[in-house]
């Protein structure tokens, strides 16, 4: 098996990946009883060569191993390929540092529109109001 290399740089020694192989659910007729192509592929961070920040933020979410599952194709090897496109994909994420959110205030005008919406909604209901004089 080789190393593998996400689109950011990550590289994923050979040695960090474990692949196991376990039968896939569902329906499938005589075929999926007798095949293995569902894949487990479980990856050891901390043997990945991932920058500090990314790998606090996987560490943080999926902890110090990634494990990643496929089932959708009938194909071992396809499987496989999905799996660590998956766990690429995932790695590769966490390269990228999440934006902080500004906070900001409702404009005057957006206040007072939902002021008055307040005020003719308290209207309507006073106006349905039984009033027992009559």
């Amino acid at each position: 098996m080789e190393d593998h290399v996400s689109p950011h740089g990550i590289v994923v020694p050979a040695s960090a990946v474990r692949i196991q192989f376990a039968r896939s659910g569902g329906p499938g007729g005589q075929h999926v009883n007798t095949s293995s192509s569902k894949v487990q592929l479980t990856i050891d961070l901390d043997a990945c060569d991932i920058p500090e920040a990314a790998r606090r933020r996987l560490t943080e979410s999926v902890g110090p191993t990634l494990t990643v599952v496929s089932e959708e194709s009938r194909s071992q090897w396809r499987n496989r390929h999905l799996a660590m496109a998956r766990a690429l994909s995932i790695l590769d994420r966490a390269m990228v540092a999440p934006t902080r959110r500004v906070k900001t205030k409702p404009t005057r005008s957006a206040q007072r529109r939902r002021v008055d919406a307040k005020v003719r909604r308290g209207q309507l209901k006073a106006q349905r109001r039984w009033d027992e004089k009559d």
